[in-house]
């Protein structure tokens, strides 16, 4: 199956070369462009892509912005938020808004393209390392999000163990290590965390752990 992919940069080189890259696999196409986020939202309520690779700083309306109101409006598409530095402030809001992981935009395109069919397939993309010193930084900014802590009694222990590890950026198989479960059975209790909180992706999760306080900011060493 081929990924449809959504370029939203205000930049036109950064378009093209992202549109290089994206063309140049087999398995995966744009199918719309954009120069801002009103443009990107607009084009991919058009063409329903399963991936936006969205710019966070964009005229007229920002990334975070147009993420925000994709997501608010139900479209299934994913979005991957495209960044210069990998400890913007920006990019937690992001998260927060419902991106499904972030890029740096010096990324190597071969790790673009399989960024973009990892989102694609429902996962978050973001690596346990920069996932920790992201939320370890900016958790204290922003406020939780109102009745998460309600929201943690649907799920059982063992989901709280995993969603807590989940937190800590540990992999699948690192907390199937730890608990002394399979892999595949830490897979279904991930599922059944982001049901049960009806949370988009793993990132979401990390955002809600930190939310109800099962895992805090570490301060600078």
């Amino acid at each position: 199956m081929t990924v449809r992919v959504v370029i939203a940069d205000d930049q036109d080189l950064i378009r093209a070369g992202l549109t290089m890259i994206i063309e140049a696999r087999t398995d995966l196409t744009v199918v719309g462009e954009a120069a801002d986020g009103i443009e990107a939202v607009a084009v991919a309520q058009r063409t329903r892509p399963d991936v936006v690779l969205m710019d966070v700083r964009m005229p007229r309306r920002d990334g975070i912005a147009a993420t925000r109101e994709l997501v608010g409006a139900g479209n299934p598409a994913r979005v991957l938020m495209l960044t210069t530095f990998d400890l913007d402030e920006h990019v937690y809001a992001a998260l927060r808004a419902g991106a499904s992981g972030f890029l740096l935009k010096d990324t190597r395109p071969a790790d673009l393209a399989e960024a973009v069919r990892v989102v694609a397939r429902g996962e978050a993309l973001l690596a346990p390392t920069v996932t920790r010193r992201l939320l370890d930084r900016f958790a204290d900014r922003l406020p939780g999000a109102p009745g998460s802590a309600g929201r943690l009694a649907a799920l059982t222990a063992r989901e709280v163990e995993v969603l807590t590890l989940t937190a800590r950026a540990l992999s699948n198989a690192e907390i199937a290590e730890r608990l002394y479960l399979s892999t595949a059975t830490v897979k279904t209790h991930v599922s059944a965390i982001l049901t049960k909180l009806g949370l988009r992706d793993r990132i979401q999760a990390v955002v809600f752990a930190y939310d109800v306080g099962l895992v805090r900011a570490e301060p600078p060493d």
